[in-house]
């Protein structure tokens, strides 16, 4: 049917006097799925946001634009979110350590698209950070050791740091 031609073409040159019915075929299978793919965005989109859009919009890639425009983030501020969010978490002690670390090194991750990328080593150094007073011997263990851990093994050591924790609370109670 060809819908998205609209989208996925520009629109051909203008018809003149000269050209042939293969150019204006063409032309007007481009206008019948310009048509088609603005009726189909202007219905499929919130009124509200139709009221904020350019009278002057002809062209299907044009629609698009301008609905970008309204919806453009500053990808300074969500890196300025994502990493006030990683350097101020903090573990509870409750839920899971290993979905904790996970949770931050996925946040990491998000940086890293935007082209912030965050060492395994500072990731790790963070974690330890956000750790509360309980892991201090743990702590104190990983820094006193010359190798340095990989996220991965740093997770299963504390998930066993957090195990021997939860069976001496036991024991204590």
């Amino acid at each position: 049917m060809d819908l998205d031609l609209a989208l996925r073409t520009n629109s051909p040159p203008p018809l003149t006097n000269k050209s042939t019915s293969d150019k204006k075929r063409e032309m007007e299978r481009w206008k019948r799925s310009n048509r088609m793919c603005m009726m189909i965005m202007k219905k499929a989109i919130p009124e509200s946001f139709r009221g904020t859009m350019s009278d002057k919009v002809k062209t299907a890639k044009e629609f698009i634009a301008e609905i970008e425009k309204v919806f453009v983030k500053s990808e300074k501020a969500e890196i300025g979110t994502l990493l006030a969010g990683l350097i101020s978490m903090r573990y509870q002690g409750k839920g899971n350590i290993r979905e904790y670390i996970m949770q931050m090194s996925h946040l990491a991750s998000k940086l890293k698209a935007l082209k912030l990328e965050l060492s395994e080593d500072l990731l790790m150094h963070l974690v330890l950070i956000s750790l509360p007073s309980q892991f201090s011997h743990f702590k104190v263990s990983y820094n006193c050791q010359k190798e340095t851990w990989s996220l991965n093994k740093l997770i299963s050591h504390c998930v066993q740091e957090e195990d021997r924790l939860k069976q001496k609370k036991t024991e204590s109670a």
